[in-house]
């Protein structure tokens, strides 16, 4: 299995993130709405960064105190030893620095 790290900074980042993740998973949209037991629509908005009062308040809270925010990803090895890498990361999320296998 290997692990990609990368910074959450906000709303949008944390839901990239979230992406590559369902994408190295294999799963839709669909797939892990299903899983968490909510609508696609939903995973969608999460995905997308979609603003609320609750992430607002969080990386405001985090700004403020200075803290940092890491996501790791951890990608199955879905053929007991063969390696399938996870969607190319964007700039802002997980990093070369940050990567290693495990």
């Amino acid at each position: 299995m290997a692990e990609y790290s990368g910074a959450v900074r906000n709303a949008a980042s944390l839901g990239r993130i979230l992406a590559q993740a369902r994408q190295a998973h294999g799963w839709s949209q669909r797939d892990l709405a299903a899983r968490l037991g909510t609508s696609q629509r939903y995973v969608w908005e999460m995905e997308a960064g979609k603003p609320s009062l609750y992430t607002d308040r969080l990386f405001a809270a985090m700004r403020a105190t200075g803290m940092k925010l890491t996501a790791t990803i951890q990608v199955p090895d879905p053929e007991g030893g063969v390696f399938t890498k996870p969607p190319r990361p964007s700039s802002d999320t997980a990093s070369d620095a940050g990567r290693k296998a495990a």
